[in-house]
């Protein structure tokens, strides 16, 4: 029976999780769901930087550790990309990348594709391989 079997591999019912994109703007770090998906969607995560190889990692925590960052929504909670708006957050990492000139009414990003590391819960983005690009505002526009 199992020779007539060789060769197949069972159906993976986990689907794949999607490319993990950290995104840098002036004001926001962006992390796309499929990051949140791979963390676990956790409420809190922790960043942390490795100066040497210019890297950023993402894991999770607990509300009370130090340095708790406010991050996703629970699972199906969380539609759309996570921002992270903390101030000395921005500055630390904006340190890893340059963010082009951008035009009047554009803003300014560098994105990087992160390597997920599901068993342990961790993404880890390499600020070395990040393009940079400028994106129409969104929001309302303002009134001229």
């Amino acid at each position: 029976m199992a020779s007539l079997l060789q060769g197949f591999e069972e159906v993976q019912l986990v689907k794949p999780v999607g490319k993990t994109v950290l995104t840098v703007t002036d004001s926001a770090i962006r992390f796309n769901k499929a990051t949140a998906e791979v963390l676990g969607f956790p409420a809190y995560v922790k960043v942390l930087i490795n100066d040497k190889t210019r890297q950023i990692a993402v894991t999770p925590t607990t509300a009370k550790a130090d340095n708790a960052i406010k991050f996703s929504k629970p699972e199906g909670k969380q539609a759309a990309s996570v921002s992270v708006k903390e101030a000395t957050l921005i500055e630390a990492v904006k340190a890893y990348f340059t963010l082009p000139e951008a035009p009047e009414g554009e803003i300014a990003y560098q994105s990087v594709n992160g390597t997920a590391y599901p068993e342990s819960k961790t993404v880890i983005f390499d600020a070395a391989n990040a393009t940079a690009g400028t994106m129409k505002r969104r929001g309302r526009k303002k009134a001229a």
